[in-house]
């Protein structure tokens, strides 16, 4: 039996929940192709991870969309941001369906990853060792677009996710999502486990 978790009501801003809600979709998208086409079930357990905060977004945004409404005028406004909330869930939705093939090991044929291969950014998936050179720094202080080829898109915390991060300071313990090419994130990969001290 399935155990289903209850959300709690919080008063939180219409807006900003949708944008937070969207930010999530777009990186979920982003972490499923990747986990689907290098069969990374890291990645894809990350998407999982991420819907299950989307499915809390839409709850608390429901909530307080039945909170604001008023009258029926103020109900016939707001149907139309619930309809963005349910798409935007649709689309988390559909990423967890594509990440949850590579839990069940169903592989991407070997033509198609061999096309997207081909292409300039990947992503990739790293915690940051006690030993990293990145703890304690922030993304800008890091520069490494500039440096390496490779942006961090978002970061996870704990169960806090940081999307689109950049005055962040890094910790031991950090969960790394970033894009880039695949020398890039080789390098990052690298400095956020300790195993160099520079991103020469």
């Amino acid at each position: 039996m399935v155990k289903l978790k209850k959300t709690e009501y919080r008063a939180a801003p219409v807006r900003e929940t949708l944008i937070q809600m969207k930010d999530i979709s777009e990186l979920m998208i982003d972490l499923a192709y990747s986990a689907a086409l290098f069969h990374n079930k890291e990645l894809a357990q990350e998407v999982m991870e991420l819907e299950s905060k989307v499915d809390d977004l839409v709850y608390v945004l429901n909530m307080n969309l039945m909170l604001a409404a008023r009258d029926k005028q103020d109900a016939e406004t707001l149907a139309g941001v619930a309809k963005v909330g349910s798409l935007t869930n649709a689309i988390s939705d559909a990423a967890a369906d594509i990440a949850s093939l590579v839990l069940r090991d169903i592989s991407v044929h070997p033509v198609v990853r061999e096309v997207f291969q081909r292409t300039e950014e990947h992503l990739a998936r790293v915690v940051v060792a006690e030993t990293s050179m990145l703890a304690g720094k922030t993304i800008d202080d890091l520069e490494l677009a500039a440096e390496v080829g490779v942006d961090i898109i978002a970061i996870r915390r704990g169960e806090l996710w940081h999307i689109n991060p950049d005055k962040e300071i890094l910790m031991p313990e950090d969960v790394l999502v970033a894009r880039g090419t695949g020398e890039g994130l080789c390098t990052l990969v690298k400095a956020a486990r300790g195993e160099v001290d520079s991103l020469d």
